[in-house]
């Protein structure tokens, strides 16, 4: 880990953390020579953080396809430091076809390679994470969009979206820890989107959306301790 990826306390920002997630998932179906037709867009993170990677440690990853639907699979990875699990992860990536950016079935390419580990396991697709109580919309702040914040599908990256979700969650934690994150992704952030920030938290549980006139683009619930 480098000084690019951690917070001013030295700890592994949550972006760098995804950005893992994405590198090594994508290096994996690189291995697996997947269809390059076929592309994968996240649609939910789950993060467990046992304890945040520091910077200068080396870290080490192990990812698997964990589950499926009928357009999507799941992927896990856990993130190692000297022996010890630092991170758990579980991402839900929806497969699409590139030409038309829609949801596509699993190829038989993506079963032969996947399906011994997949085994019979599924995984729900829905989206669940409530909408902001409407008093709270008054309170948004707004998120400048950046340049370096898109990838090559001219959307805001998934790793991209955590800065932020945690920005914001770091503000409203206090002294707390962040312990669990969860991140639905609901619709993809366009370079002409005017985005606003939106929190709520109590003692133990909070709670970030990120909208545009009015519509939930992308939502966070995270457990704080």
């Amino acid at each position: 880990m480098r000084f690019g990826d951690v917070l001013p306390s030295g700890e592994v920002r949550l972006d760098s953390v995804v950005r893992y997630l994405q590198d090594v998932a994508t290096d994996d179906g690189l291995d697996a020579v997947m269809e390059p037709e076929l592309g994968w867009v996240t649609r939910k993170t789950v993060l467990d953080i046992r304890r945040r990677p520091r910077t200068g440690q080396q870290l080490h990853l192990a990812t698997w396809a964990s589950g499926v639907g009928s357009r999507w699979a799941e992927r896990r990875t856990t993130i190692t430091v000297k022996g010890e699990t630092a991170v758990e992860a579980a991402a839900l990536w929806v497969c699409v076809d590139m030409a038309t950016m829609r949801p596509a079935k699993l190829s038989p390419r993506f079963w032969h390679v996947y399906g011994e580990a997949i085994g019979d396991r599924r995984v729900p697709g829905r989206l669940v994470h409530a909408a902001p109580a409407p008093g709270l919309v008054q309170g948004a702040r707004r998120w400048p969009l950046r340049i370096s914040d898109f990838d090559i599908f001219d959307h805001v990256n998934n790793a991209a979206t955590w800065m932020p979700v945690e920005e914001e969650l770091l503000r409203v934690a206090g002294e707390g820890t962040i312990r669990w994150v969860e991140l639905e992704y609901r619709a993809p952030i366009e370079r002409c989107e005017a985005v606003d920030v939106i929190s709520q938290a109590d003692a133990s549980v909070a709670r970030v959306w990120l909208m545009s006139e009015g519509a939930v683009l992308s939502s966070a619930l995270a457990a704080i301790t």
